[in-house]
């Protein structure tokens, strides 16, 4: 089972041979569901900025733009959830900042991680080149982005092939993100 917990631009996105689902949905002001609870709960909407100043409609931080505990706000800080019941044809997760979002799609992100983990096996790699493809893109945010392996990608496997044994391996940027995710997935397996 995987469940995705998302409040922000942030994205996850599963890839189930080779095709982008996406675990998430970015909580940005232009998107009608989330103008609609900013403009009931008193925000507005300039610009494509919350209250003319910030590009999300739920953040874990910003607290100057939150109003008083119990009062209801434009901004919050609630996430959505989503949950699926893994296959043998989930093959990685992509967890990703809006600089890589802002300049490319889920599906080609997809892509491009599966091409190299076929040629290279290497998630990290993958990771770095998801990177270098956003700045080719023109990215103008931070990037950070972490890749989950949920099985093998190996160059010979074909149709008729078994299905991957499951192998969880999961490589970042960020070490520090790696090592907390990595306890995150180790905890739930265990339970």
């Amino acid at each position: 089972l995987l469940m995705v917990a998302n409040a922000g631009d942030c994205r996850a996105v599963l890839s189930r041979k080779g095709e982008a689902i996406d675990m998430s949905q970015d909580h940005r002001p232009i998107y009608p569901s989330e103008r609609r609870r900013v403009e009931e709960l008193g925000g507005y909407v300039e610009d494509g900025y919350l209250n003319g100043v910030l590009s999300v409609t739920r953040a874990l931080g910003d607290w100057d733009m939150k109003l008083p505990r119990g009062a209801p706000s434009p901004l919050i800080a609630e996430p959505e959830f989503r949950q699926m019941v893994l296959t043998e044809d989930d093959e990685f997760l992509i967890i990703g900042c809006d600089g890589i979002w802002d300049v490319m799609t889920s599906q080609h992100a997809v892509s491009l991680v599966r091409k190299g983990l076929r040629r290279h096996d290497d998630p990290e790699k993958c990771a770095r080149d998801l990177v270098m493809e956003a700045l080719r893109l023109n990215t103008f945010d931070n990037l950070t982005v972490i890749i989950v392996c949920l099985s093998s990608l190996d160059q010979g496997e074909s149709e008729s092939s078994p299905p991957p044994q499951r192998k969880l391996r999961c490589c970042s940027l960020s070490a520090e993100a790696l090592c907390s995710l990595r306890n995150l997935l180790e905890g739930s397996a265990s339970n």
